[in-house]
């Protein structure tokens, strides 16, 4: 590949170290890539509002692709560019079935809150039942509790459903075939946790829609990531780079296999060309 017109990287697992942290080596590198005009674009399952913790760590402003593909964020003017969004109807119908295939599942909604709606304050962005639990912590006491009214009632850009005696693939292989292509399912952690979005909705079409923004072709696209939500966009970028801690199916999706993150795998291709 010649040098990217266009870097994009998923963010825990990839950009991040184990520890969560952006690495001296890593965070000079993306210094690099900016200092040479080229975007640098965080592609990430997280929601807009816990993206500026990783843009301070690396000094960008630009864009990020949110919730698996949902969310175009404009980090700099910290404004939400737009939202692909479940129905009520789709959640109610989404959550009809996880009820039989996952029983004793619990569920949370990620929303895009813009103040008002049908009359109603929207006051959160997060809504969970009160047997969530996020996979990421640990010991954790169960979320505020919301009615499955209040969580299936508002447009959402993800529903979460977890389940606390199965894998995260294990779910999606009893799940799956039941939504077939009426939702996007995809998991970023193995530890019981599936996430669904609008149909069609991936890591690679908000990619696309940025790099179609700032003219870039996907065979301009250096993309980095580690998980299954991260296939479709390794599969569509002109060069896909696994990390060396990544998900079999991630690794069989990408052109080349780097080092893990705790050794910046990031870093470590960049240095190519920056």
């Amino acid at each position: 590949m010649q040098r990217p017109s266009l870097v994009a990287s998923d963010v825990d697992g990839t950009l991040l170290d184990p520890l969560g942290r952006v690495s001296p080596r890593t965070a000079e590198v993306v210094g690099r890539v900016l200092a040479a005009d080229v975007p640098f674009v965080l592609a990430t399952g997280r929601p807009p509002r816990w993206v500026p913790e990783v843009a301070d760590a690396t000094g960008l402003t630009g864009y990020a692709v949110c919730s698996n593909g949902a969310v175009l964020y404009d980090i700099g003017a910290d404004r939400v560019v737009s939202a692909e969004l479940l129905t009520p109807v789709q959640l109610h119908d989404l959550a009809a079935v996880l009820d039989e295939a996952l029983p004793g599942c619990s569920m949370a909604s990620e929303r895009v809150a813009d103040g008002v709606r049908d009359g109603a304050p929207v006051d959160a962005e997060f809504i969970s039942d009160e047997h969530y639990l996020h996979p990421w912590d640990e010991g954790a006491q169960p979320l505020p509790g919301h009615q499955r009214a209040q969580l299936l009632g508002l447009p959402a850009v993800k529903l979460l459903v977890r389940h606390p005696r199965m894998t995260s693939e294990e779910m999606a292989l009893a799940v799956g075939p039941l939504v077939g292509d009426r939702v996007a399912m995809t998991y970023s952690t193995n530890e019981g946790l599936l996430e669904f979005a609008a149909p069609g909705v991936s890591k690679a079409t908000g990619l696309a829609a940025v790099a179609e923004r700032l003219g870039v072709p996907a065979s301009g696209v250096l993309a980095f990531g580690d998980m299954p939500n991260d296939v479709p966009m390794l599969a569509w970028a002109g060069h896909g780079v696994a990390m060396g801690n990544a998900h079999p199916d991630a690794k069989a999706a990408a052109a080349e296999v780097t080092a893990a993150n705790a050794d910046d795998g990031v870093a470590l291709v960049l240095e190519r060309w920056f």
